[in-house]
């Protein structure tokens, strides 16, 4: 896993550059998670304010150094343009396991830019942070995320009922995994 000796692993592709997330990113991601369809299907809360996405901010900033997750903000490999931002919300040390998490601007949903952001990371938790299984999480009826994960090379590995309280109600998860053995 990393420390905070190591260098910050930015990834590149075809159409992304995927870097470290930094205070400047404030404004554009806060329009970001202030679109309700962003995050109708995530605990994040509804209209954020600055000061959580500050917190939100530092947070992923931070965890990197301290070799507890890594964050990525999403830019367009040829504008620059803030698109989202995926991260390994933990590292389980032992287990060498890692929770993925991402957030896509609509206007740029349904052209594979999240499948090809997540291939890049999930190649990054397998090479650079030496996971062995990475996992995340959907809720019923976003299909859309659903297909990113399968795309990225997870599977569907069943429904956990009512796992998590957020937004005032329970909520199931449908759980994605994938591992360094999958890879081809």
């Amino acid at each position: 896993m990393a420390s905070s000796k190591a260098e910050f692993p930015t990834l590149v592709t075809e159409r992304l550059r995927l870097r470290e997330a930094s205070m400047d990113d404030r404004d554009d991601f806060h329009a970001l998670i202030s679109i309700p369809e962003v995050t109708r299907f995530s605990n994040w809360v509804d209209a954020p304010k600055m000061a959580q996405i500050e917190r939100s901010l530092r947070w992923m900033i931070k965890i990197f150094p301290k070799g507890t997750g890594c964050s990525w903000i999403i830019e367009d490999r040829v504008s620059g343009q803030l698109l989202g931002a995926i991260r390994f919300n933990s590292f389980d040390k032992h287990a060498r396991c890692a929770e993925l998490g991402y957030e896509l601007h609509p206007s740029a949903w349904g052209k594979g830019l999240m499948s090809e952001a997540a291939r890049a990371v999930v190649r990054c938790g397998f090479d650079v942070f030496s996971l062995n299984r990475i996992e995340a999480w959907t809720l019923p009826g976003n299909a859309a995320s659903d297909r990113v994960l399968e795309k990225a090379g997870f599977q569907y590995e069943g429904t956990l009922r009512q796992k998590a309280r957020f937004k005032e109600a329970f909520h199931d998860f449908r759980m994605f995994g994938c591992l360094a053995g999958d890879q081809k």
